[in-house]
């Protein structure tokens, strides 16, 4: 996948880990390690042999977000012509599952980039916030939007106009966390859930996070349609004549992701 200046990239069985890997800034996002980012997901989306990914930092901070030094001193049309925010979009076309490895410090952009995974893991040492209002700006790739979809208008409203962080513990009461494990399990935590989906059939898997997704973006009536249609296409796959076939013999089925 090329040589990384701002992340550490490698292949676990079936899954791939990438690793934020700025910690003399608490993995600030930096535009380097954005387009990093961007293309090594982009890499393992393509790679058949990868079947789900996860992200992580360190267990001092997954990221405190955007680098304020490349825009502090930015005016509106430089940042427009910049479009920084355009590799949140690369993120979120990635058709494979992404879980978020978090230790220590998510906040501000490094929230809304463990947000735009489709599961987050959280160690017990894990902080979430979206302190942006402290110097001057609100969040902008994602987090007024993710976040409140995730624990709901009011919690979302007093973070982000107080800029008051939640515990891990509170995170997962909120929904906003799958799950919270010691810090020195977190990531053997996520990568065990990551090899876990990777045992299921690679199209199914897709096609499941696509309908769960599809629940954010539109109405309850369209989202059953279009989950009907999913799950009708399924039945044009060699995977789902396996799964049943299996299933009926009482044996463990082959995935083949056709």
């Amino acid at each position: 996948m090329g040589s990384h200046t701002s992340i550490l990239v490698e292949t676990l069985e079936n899954v791939g880990l990438i690793r934020l890997n700025r910690p003399e800034r608490l993995n600030a996002l930096n535009r380097l390690l954005m387009e990093e980012l961007a293309a090594a997901l982009e890499a393992f989306d393509q790679e058949d042999s990868i079947r789900c990914i996860v992200i992580t930092g360190n267990e001092r901070a997954f990221s405190t977000g955007a680098d304020i030094q490349e825009m502090m001193e930015a005016g509106a049309v430089e940042m427009l012509l910049r479009d920084s925010i355009a590799w949140w979009d690369r993120i979120q076309r990635i058709r494979k599952p992404i879980i978020a490895a978090v230790s220590g410090w998510c906040l501000g952009g490094g929230c809304e980039l463990a947000m735009a995974c489709d599961i987050i893991i959280a160690s017990e040492t894990a902080v979430f916030g979206q302190p942006e209002i402290n110097i001057g700006v609100i969040p902008g790739a994602g987090g007024t939007q993710r976040l409140t979809r995730a624990i709901g208008k009011s919690k979302a409203m007093e973070m982000i106009l107080t800029g008051r962080y939640m515990s891990a513990q509170e995170a997962e009461a909120a929904g906003l966390v799958s799950r919270v494990v010691p810090v020195g399990s977190y990531l053997d935590e996520a990568i065990r859930l990551a090899k876990e989906i990777a045992a299921r059939p690679p199209i199914a898997v897709r096609l499941a996070k696509e309908a769960v997704n599809k629940a954010f973006e539109t109405s309850l009536r369209d989202g059953l349609e279009y989950e009907r249609h999913l799950f009708y296409f399924l039945f044009a796959t060699e995977d789902q004549k396996e799964g049943m076939r299996a299933f009926i013999e009482k044996r463990k089925p082959q995935w083949k992701g056709r």
